[in-house]
């Protein structure tokens, strides 16, 4: 695996981390009423959510140019 890849994995992961926490936070404000604050947790973590789509794109695409397409799936 190339070493691009291998960063993009660890940021998706890290990304996907942070909408975890921000998904958290808006249950815990969504409990106590904070409607508000809740919707804006929950907008952050739709932002990380997309941004690690990203990272997990780009990964993609680098496992495609490191194998010249000749990528096997889970599936396969």
């Amino acid at each position: 695996m190339s070493k691009k890849a291998v960063e993009h994995h660890h940021k998706a992961a890290e990304h996907h981390e942070h909408a975890a926490r921000h998904h958290k936070e808006a249950a815990k404000h969504h409990e106590a009423g904070k409607h508000e604050t809740a919707a804006h947790h929950a907008h952050l973590a739709r932002g990380h959510h997309e941004h690690a789509i990203h990272h997990s794109s780009e990964a993609a695409k680098a496992h495609v140019d490191d194998h010249g397409g000749q990528v096997k799936t889970a599936h396969t």
